[in-house]
């Protein structure tokens, strides 16, 4: 396979057939028994480009499966194998390995045609043993004797990159062949120095990092005048260019800017939604090689995967340009502008990230867990009364309200 755009043997997928006869029926004001005589057969949404993951040589979808919510759905990830999905992301602490456990299952024969990527928290006192243990377990879960890319997960701490245990683990697993290649994930405030350490330092071979429409400062220069506050995150276009120089994989997630597709529906028209947009968008970088996305239905994986292999068009703009407006409570991901502004410590940006799991994924089991990994989380905003942080997101947040009301709503559920 090349990264050009491939045409794949064709295999109509039964749902996708019969939906689209019936909608050719019905708008022809046809019965539905006349289905063989007048509608054509329709491919079904596929994969339609492969890209070359910086100097893995590993070729993936460009549109590829996030498994964070995966919990027993088969089926899920045989319909996305099928339809030309080979890129799997998953980690040891998704569902509580529900996840891995899922794709072991689903890709059950089928290890050849597939990459497998999970991730391992690697903390600042973590040591070989302990993640080679952990790295046992997902083989085990994933029933594979090997994972294609080994994430080191949600970095946000230099200290955590500087543990020489980290390197000690990789080279024995990858010299035993339990992992092929390494890589760092992250999307938290100080994304930016640590992608930068690793650089300097060639740490890993692809990163995974979140990067949306809404981070590009390129998309906000399209709409000056209409927009009210400034861009964030205008280093990581920046980080993303150095990494392809270096050769490092770039696979990027969050592009949904908060998932909040149901407010967009009415002002989707013929085959083109405000997902598809999204993905549009952030895969017409020439420094980032392809995006995962949670699936949760078939539906889900029809429509995303309507965008792979295309590009972005002016009506792709006008959804997004629209989706900001109706979304401004989103936390940007990776903007640091609020970090130092509580005296107490709230991790702030982490505390809105799960908001987000909640009202825009609407997942409140992501969102708690998540939360309660947080510790504290926004415990001391209840009884806060100086509210510092207001005033500190540079998109206008009402900071004070968000995580008051993200605490009240996670901390017990």
């Amino acid at each position: 396979m090349t990264d050009e755009t491939r045409t794949p043997d064709p295999k109509l997928d039964r749902r996708d057939f019969l939906r689209s006869s019936f909608a050719a029926l019905t708008a022809a004001g046809l019965p539905v028994g006349a289905a063989a005589a007048v509608a054509p057969a329709v491919e079904p949404a596929r994969v339609r480009r492969y890209a070359r993951l910086g100097r893995t040589g590993l070729q993936i979808s460009d549109i590829s499966f996030g498994s964070s919510r995966l919990r027993g759905d088969e089926s899920l990830v045989r319909d996305a194998l099928e339809r030309g999905i080979n890129y799997f992301d998953t980690a040891e602490s998704y569902t509580g390995g529900h996840s891995e456990e899922t794709l072991g299952r689903a890709l059950a024969g089928e290890r050849e045609r597939v990459v497998l990527a999970s991730k391992v928290s690697c903390g600042t006192r973590t040591t070989r043993d302990e993640l080679m243990q952990t790295l046992e377990g997902s083989l085990r879960r994933l029933g594979t004797d090997r994972i294609d890319v080994y994430f080191n997960h949600a970095v946000n701490d230099l200290d955590r990159l500087k543990n020489p245990e980290w390197g000690e683990f990789t080279s024995r697993a990858v010299q035993q062949g339990k992992i092929r290649f390494t890589g760092m994930s992250g999307h938290g405030a100080r994304l930016i120095p640590c992608l930068d350490y690793a650089l300097d330092h060639d740490l890993f071979d692809v990163f995974l990092v979140a990067f949306n429409f809404g981070q590009d400062p390129a998309f906000y220069q399209s709409l000056l005048g209409a927009m009210d506050f400034i861009a964030v995150q205008p280093d990581l276009p920046r980080v993303l260019a150095r990494a392809k120089q270096k050769d490092v994989g770039v696979v990027v997630m969050k592009t949904l800017m908060g998932a909040r597709l149901n407010d967009m529906r009415p002002y989707e028209h013929g085959d083109a939604t405000t997902a598809q947009a999204a993905f549009r968008w952030v895969l017409q970088s020439p420094n980032v090689d392809a995006l995962i996305v949670s699936m949760k239905s078939h539906e889900r994986i029809a429509e995303y995967l309507g965008a792979s292999g295309t590009r972005a068009e002016a009506r792709d703009l006008r959804l997004l340009e629209r989706y900001v407006h109706r979304n401004g409570s989103y936390c940007r991901h990776g903007c640091s502008a609020c970090l130092e502004s509580c005296p107490a410590g709230v991790p702030i940006a982490e505390v809105l990230r799960t908001r987000m799991y909640a009202t825009g994924y609407r997942d409140d089991d992501l969102a708690a867990s998540d939360y309660a990994a947080l510790g504290a989380g926004a415990s001391p905003c209840l009884s806060c009364r100086h509210e510092s942080c207001r005033g500190a997101c540079p998109i206008g947040l009402e900071i004070p309200a968000l995580t008051r009301s993200t605490h009240r709503r996670l901390a017990n559920a």
